[in-house]
């Protein structure tokens, strides 16, 4: 019985230890999230195949682009109001002198052909997959959403200039539709 009573005062008061060193950690730590100001991450991405790279802090050097992210390719609001809005503004964007206009989504490069196929976005949106969510990550823009297999990037559009972000807007549950939209862009 003495053995088993010194046991469970172990137990609690490590329980105990390891709930303050978590509330420590919480309190301390510190959101990493991309803003303003923040060069764009060195982070290949993938067009069309596995073996087309595409680093988008290249891409832009020297230029104005925008990158926007989706939670998914083929999904509702992704295919019917944000990829869509920024196919139809592309031409507007050009003219403001954007260079090029770039859709992000953690899928791999064959889906993200496919829905450029269907989306017919040639020559208006390139269609990049982050197959790993590395970008998402590195950005520290992910949000986990179980039925679309977990690790996704959060919904959001960007203005990169010359390699830095000069303009950033995230959708503040992380997937909603309103912020990120091609009307709603800051350039």
């Amino acid at each position: 019985m003495q053995a088993y009573k010194i046991l469970s005062i172990t137990n609690k008061t490590l329980n105990v230890n390891i709930g303050i060193q978590f509330r420590r950690l919480l309190q301390t730590s510190t959101i990493n999230m991309a803003k303003v100001g923040d060069p764009f991450p060195n982070v290949d991405l993938f067009e069309d195949l596995p073996t087309n790279k595409v680093n988008i802090s290249q891409l832009s050097k020297g230029k104005k682009i925008i990158v926007f992210a989706v939670p998914g390719a083929f999904t509702p609001g992704c295919s019917k109001t944000h990829l869509p809005g920024y196919v139809a503004k592309a031409d507007e964007l050009k003219k403001q002198g954007v260079s090029e206009i770039i859709c992000i989504s953690v899928n791999d490069p064959f889906v993200m052909a496919a829905w450029a196929k269907d989306q017919g976005t040639t020559g208006k949106v390139r269609l990049l997959a982050d197959p790993s969510a590395t970008l998402a990550k590195a950005l520290d823009l992910t949000v986990d959403i179980a039925p679309l297999g977990g690790i996704r990037s959060k919904r959001y559009s960007m203005v990169v200039e010359d390699g830095k972000i000069s303009s950033l807007q995230v959708e503040p549950d992380g997937t909603g539709l309103s912020c990120s939209l091609a009307d709603k862009l800051k350039l």
